[in-house]
């Protein structure tokens, strides 16, 4: 077992419940441990005297609540698992980003409990996937048991990591894997990418591999191939003017609008 934990970051809303659950499965399949960890972000107008107890000692208190129900119901679904919980004071995604240091994975659910009711993407999840130093799931949507994983990858050389970590993930599920890139399906455009996934192809041959480009902008067609998908992947970087992070076009437009969980990689 790998010392490094999956973590998953829970404030109580329903899609935190079944980010617990993802990430209860893919500590199993990664044999690592679990660390569920819940952030109280510090109020002080808030921190009047209640009867009997200060504000600090209540909401102190439900956070450990929290923290020790989920780690039961993980005891529950994975009882060999080796599971620590931890309740935080700070900022939420400023502690999860520090908590990533020393993680595999981390684990979150799309929108917090305290966003508004048409948000898509909480902010603090926005933020850990813009800036955490591993690879960060959202689970989001309906992760089809029997469906394939997709990933979305471009012509630059940052898409060999992103499809090795594709297969893999693949592999470990025992799925299909659909390879999808932008600029056009033109024969030499086709030839090109099949010569980028040969080497995975050859390394994980259990994978079943489907390839299609599309005309136009990846995110729509990654976001339509979301739709019975299993999980997504996508890179934490991309080209030309959103380099910096791939959060900014295509990352950014999956972590709201796919219909499956998505897989945020990116390599220390």
């Amino acid at each position: 077992m790998t010392s490094r934990p999956v973590l998953v970051g829970l404030d109580g809303a329903d899609p935190a419940a079944s980010a617990l659950v993802w990430a209860v499965d893919e500590a199993q399949r990664r044999h690592a441990p679990l660390r569920i960890v819940h952030v109280l972000e510090w109020h002080p107008v808030d921190s009047s005297e209640l009867p009997g107890h200060t504000y600090v000692e209540v909401v102190w208190a439900s956070g450990n609540a929290l923290v020790a129900a989920a780690a039961r119901r993980a005891a529950e679904i994975a009882p060999q698992l080796s599971v620590r919980s931890d309740t935080l004071l700070g900022r939420p995604a400023e502690c999860l980003t520090n908590a990533a240091r020393d993680a595999q994975l981390v684990v979150l659910g799309h929108r917090g409990r305290g966003g508004f009711a048409g948000m898509l993407l909480g902010s603090v999840s926005e933020r850990v996937a813009g800036h955490a130093s591993c690879p960060v799931a959202v689970v989001r949507g309906r992760a089809a048991a029997d469906g394939p994983v997709v990933v979305g990858v471009d012509d630059s050389p940052a898409a060999g990591p992103v499809l090795a970590d594709a297969f893999e993930t693949a592999a470990g599920r025992g799925s299909r894997l659909v390879v999808v890139r932008a600029g056009g399906a033109d024969p030499a455009g086709r030839a090109r990418l099949e010569r980028d996934v040969a080497p995975w192809s050859e390394k994980y041959p259990q994978v079943a591999v489907e390839v299609r480009l599309v005309d136009d902008d990846a995110a729509p067609a990654l976001v339509d191939a979301s739709a019975g998908a299993r999980l997504m992947v996508v890179g934490s970087r991309g080209r030309g003017p959103v380099r910096a992070a791939l959060l900014g076009s295509t990352g950014l437009h999956l972590l709201r609008l796919a219909a499956c969980p998505v897989l945020i990689t990116r390599h220390r």
